[in-house]
């Protein structure tokens, strides 16, 4: 039951965060006239980075899920 609590409140971080991502996309979309290429890649680039940290946190938050899990299984049983 926590477990499936603490997977739930996962998902909808992650969705957020998601969220945030398409926002800051869009909004560098709509200044796009307004910057040069440089800055552009730039920001792309740091976007990019945002998100593989975004997924190795997701990652490893699931790995210490499964190992809670595993623990309190053999703990109780």
């Amino acid at each position: 039951m926590l477990l499936l609590l603490l997977l739930l409140l996962l998902l909808l971080l992650l969705l957020l965060l998601l969220l945030l991502l398409l926002l800051l996309l869009l909004l560098l979309l709509l200044l796009l006239p307004l910057l040069p290429l440089l800055l552009l890649l730039l920001l792309l680039l740091l976007l990019l980075l945002l998100l593989l940290l975004l997924l190795l946190l997701l990652l490893l938050l699931l790995l210490l899920l499964l190992l809670l899990h595993y623990y309190y299984y053999y703990y109780y049983y």
